[in-house]
Parts: C-alpha cells; sequence; structure tokens
C-alpha cells in the first residue's frame, strides 16, 4: 500500500496541475533556508567578534571559522524538517485539492483548512522538530549513530504531522490525531519515505509537496480499509 502511495504521490509531484505549486514550494523553501543561514552566521559573526581568538591565538580564529562554517551547513540539514513543516502548511489544501481531484474523483472532497491554522500547525512542528532535532544533533560525532538518531526522529516527526494535516481536511484534529495512532506503524514508514527524501541533496526541497500528496493517499487509503474492516464486523455480527 505504501508503495503504490509513493509512486502515486511522486507521479502528483512531477506532473502538469503540480508545476507552479513546486516552484512556489521550492522558492518558498530556499528563501527560508537562506534566511536561516542569514541569522545564523550573523549572530555566529557577532559572537567571534565578541571572543576575539586573534589576538592571543590566530589559528584559533581561522579554525573556529572553518568549523562554524561546517556546523553551519550541517545545522541547516538538521533544520530542513522544520522548514518543509512550515511550507506544507502554506501550500497543503492547493496540493491536498489536485490529488484528490485527479486521483480521488468519485469521493467527496476534504475541507480546506484556514490558512492561519495550518500554519500554526507547521509552527508547532517546527518546533517539535527543532527541539527533537537538537537533541539528535547531539549525537552528530557518534558515527552510524547520528544517521539513525536523524532518520528516526523525523521519520516519527515527519509522518505525525503530515498525516495529522491530510487527515484534518476530513475529520476533526482529535480523531486525526486518534487514527495517526492507531495507524501508527503505517504513518512511521511512510514518514521514512520522507525522511529518505531528506538526506538526499536537491531532492530534499520537494519534501513537502511530497509529502502532502503521500499523506492524501494514505489517509485515503487506511480510511476506506478501516471503513471495510467496520462494515465486515457489522456484517458478521
Amino acid at each position: 500500500m505504501l508503495v503504490q502511495a509513493a509512486f502515486a504521490a511522486w507521479r502528483q509531484v512531477l506532473s502538469p496541475a503540480f508545476r507552479a505549486i513546486l516552484w512556489k514550494s521550492i522558492a518558498l523553501t530556499i528563501g527560508l533556508l537562506a534566511l536561516v543561514w542569514f541569522a545564523l552566521t550573523r549572530s555566529l559573526a557577532w559572537w567571534l567578534e565578541g571572543h576575539d581568538l586573534s589576538a592571543s591565538y590566530p589559528i584559533l580564529d581561522t579554525i573556529a571559522f572553518f568549523l562554524a562554517g561546517a556546523g553551519l551547513l550541517v545545522g541547516l540539514a538538521f533544520i530542513l524538517p522544520a522548514v518543509s513543516a512550515v511550507v506544507a502548511g502554506f501550500f497543503l489544501d492547493d496540493a491536498a485539492e489536485i490529488v484528490e481531484r485527479s486521483d480521488f474523483p468519485g469521493e467527496p472532497a476534504g475541507r480546506a483548512m484556514p490558512l492561519g491554522l495550518s500554519l500554526l500547525m507547521g509552527l508547532r512542528f517546527a518546533g517539535l522538530s527543532l527541539l527533537f532535532n537538537f537533541a539528535a544533533l547531539m549525537l552528530i560525532f557518534i558515527p552510524v549513530v547520528n544517521v539513525i538518531a536523524f532518520f528516526s526522529v523525523n521519520a516519527y516527526l515527519l509522518g505525525r504531522e503530515y498525516f495529522e494535516l491530510a487527515a484534518g481536511r476530513f475529520r476533526p484534529a482529535p480523531e486525526a490525531a486518534g487514527m495517526r495512532r492507531y495507524h501508527a506503524r503505517t504513518t512511521w514508514l511512510a514518514g521514512a519515505m520522507m525522511a529518505g527524501l531528506l538526506l538526499v541533496p536537491i531532492a530534499n526541497l520537494l519534501t513537502p509537496l511530497f509529502g502532502v500528496a503521500l499523506m492524501v493517499h494514505v489517509h485515503k487509503r487506511l480510511a476506506a480499509r478501516d471503513l471495510e474492516h467496520a462494515e465486515r464486523a457489522r456484517l458478521g455480527r
């Protein structure tokens, strides 16, 4: 089921109908990352100027700038999940409507979430993502473990947030969260697909739209499966 949903999501992301949203999504993602990069580099420059290392140890100043630059690149990789969630909240309804209309034409369309609410959910996730990814960042110097920590944390967070965004178009937030918990294994595996995409340079800029398209399919398929199981249980009584 997940493999089929992933192929369907990629087909949508690369389709002509998605093209306008795709370029806007990539531009917003790059813009937010550039803004974060600027803020981090300015903060770093201010800190290094306030702790002048060159007076007594010139070599330390050079090393500090080099390590800081490399560290900022790694830091941006850990910030990308949070940025992708904000972008997804911004384009959620436009992307979800295209997927629902083209891949589920005979079914009722979801209700558009207020932009403020979807952005609020994205910002909530961004905060959680920064918190958990900061904890994972502490393991950066432990080979293998650092990648596993990054992957596992983001598989859970991305699966949780994107599923609830997609399900929120059809059901109240508490019900969407309950459905996600009931199908925790499936949503984690779907989140793992997105976490894997985050590890691929350039392609990771597609994460917001891929995540929305993927979770629209996952939610629709799980909802249909739950309805079928409920109907079988009713007829079996």
